[in-house]
């Protein structure tokens, strides 16, 4: 087994022969997120609300056993069946040091991430590491779990200087496995002056290098890996890396401006998108992976009648993407494996005892529209319309548009400012408190409410994704 890596506009294998990448993400995993497992906020503040109701002790026997549960050997069997072959893995540095401790390595970070990647490895599936949360938050997402709207991460060098540090750690620990396809440094920057990030772009490459000659690199774009506008002729200096888009579509989302049905004008807005992330890299002959994309998916108890129908058009959505990937021989990485209904291959059954136990938690975080991703807010719109009007005839039209515009709109940032960080932040404590007085037998119970055995399999989607697991356009 020999080390992939990148040549040209393609990762090769150690004979040179073209490997193509097909998979999913392991998100909600060892990087938390709300919409994913359903808590409100952000990972650090349920983690904290939870050991404050439970205590330290049943509080870390939960999380541990909930990272156990979420990825096993009969998930790594399950996702080889559909003839995928590489796993992305996002994890939070928080695994790996603590704020209060900077710079002071925590073994047990590498417990899971350790076990996934040798699970994958015996299964033949590749890795991706993934630093999906950098301290201070390199976004202006929940993802970041940061708790802000501001990515501090770019005004704070000491923050620049950890996650440098971490890769070093990550890069020592993981140098000799061949399984690993790559390391994807940092997910989804938002760098509003869009220099900052080549300048710790290049500093995370020599660091690594000099420990690491091996592994691919993977690079995210600007401004949620969209943006390589301002790259120049950076790569010129890199070798071994490939560039990293987030390729999702406004029309599989409910938020999308029309019904999908495929028409011309509406493929010509999907290959455009997609076509305009990646055009730096083919202007220049460069490596291009589709890091995340794909759309999300109606539920029952919220779309009713309607979900068939939704679910169709989302993967109509889906195959009109990927046959524009298939004619580009593009890896991609969909979003994502695991997680409790919205958008996962799999999911956790509503019978068991964490979708039982919170049921009703789930409708209340849906109706207030508390999570940002693929969020309906025509239950609470009326509340908030009245301070975007508000902000609207006080603010110069010109002042308006703040970074990241335009892939946030000003109803979208008020929404993640006044939704989904505010209104959020009041029901952490409220969710915690769903696992007062429980025994660790119960907690373990609740946690294993995400072993594979207790989950749904979206049939549909997994379909489509074996279908083109392997299909690519033949080569000229």
């Amino acid at each position: 087994m020999a080390y992939l890596k990148v040549s040209g506009t393609k990762i090769v294998d150690q004979n040179g022969k073209e490997v193509i990448l097909r998979g999913a993400g392991l998100g909600g995993w060892m990087n938390m997120e709300n919409f994913i497992s359903g808590y409100p906020g952000c990972e650090f503040q349920i983690r904290a609300a939870l050991a404050d109701v439970v205590g330290k002790e049943k509080s870390e026997f939960f999380f541990d056993k909930f990272l156990e549960y979420f990825f096993t050997d009969a998930d790594a069997a399950f996702f080889k069946s559909l003839g995928l072959n590489c796993i992305r893995l996002p994890f939070n540095y928080r695994h790996f040091e603590d704020d209060m401790n900077p710079r002071v390595l925590k073994p047990e970070g590498f417990k899971h991430l350790d076990r996934v990647i040798d699970l994958c490895a015996k299964h033949g599936i590749y890795t991706i590491l993934d630093l999906h949360t950098a301290p201070g938050g390199q976004n202006t997402d929940w993802h970041a779990d940061a708790g802000t709207h501001i990515a501090n991460f770019w005004n704070h060098k000491d923050f620049q200087d950890r996650v440098v540090w971490l890769w070093e750690e990550l890069a020592k620990h993981y140098v000799n496995n061949t399984w690993i396809a790559g390391y994807n440094p940092l997910n989804e920057p938002t760098d509003p002056y869009q220099t900052r990030i080549i300048d710790v772009y290049d500093r995370l490459y020599e660091t690594i290098r000099k420990i690491d000659p091996h592994h691919a690199l993977f690079y995210d774009g600007n401004t949620f890996a969209s943006d390589f506008s301002k790259f120049g002729d950076v790569h010129k200096k890199w070798e071994n890396v490939a560039y990293s888009i987030h390729d999702y579509s406004v029309f599989g989302f409910p938020a999308s401006p029309e019904p999908y049905t495929s028409t011309e004008t509406q493929l010509h807005r999907l290959r455009r998108s997609y076509e305009k992330k990646r055009q730096w890299m083919d202007e220049r002959g460069l490596c291009v992976w589709n890091g995340e994309w794909g759309p999300v998916y109606a539920r029952k108890e919220y779309e009713g009648e309607k979900t068939d129908a939704i679910n169709e058009e989302r993967y109509r959505v889906l195959k009109d993407q990927l046959s524009i990937y298939n004619k580009d021989r593009l890896s991609w990485s969909i979003w994502l494996y695991k997680d409790i209904g919205f958008q996962g291959m799999v999911y956790v059954s509503r019978e068991t005892p964490y979708m039982t136990l919170f049921k009703d938690f789930l409708a209340k975080k849906h109706r207030l529209a508390i999570d940002a991703w693929g969020a309906d807010d025509s239950q609470v719109r009326d509340v908030y319309q009245p301070l975007i009007d508000l902000i609207k005839r006080e603010v110069k039209p010109e002042h308006q548009a703040l970074y990241p515009a335009p892939v946030w709109k000003l109803t979208d940032r008020i929404g993640r400012l006044a939704r989904n960080i505010l209104v959020s932040e009041f029901l952490v404590r409220e969710w915690a408190e769903h696992f007062a007085g429980k025994s660790e037998q119960e907690l373990d119970e609740i946690a294993k409410s995400f072993h594979f055995d207790k989950c749904l399999h979206r049939d549909g989607l997994n379909k489509i994704l074996t279908d083109n697991a392997t299909l690519v356009a033949q080569e000229n």
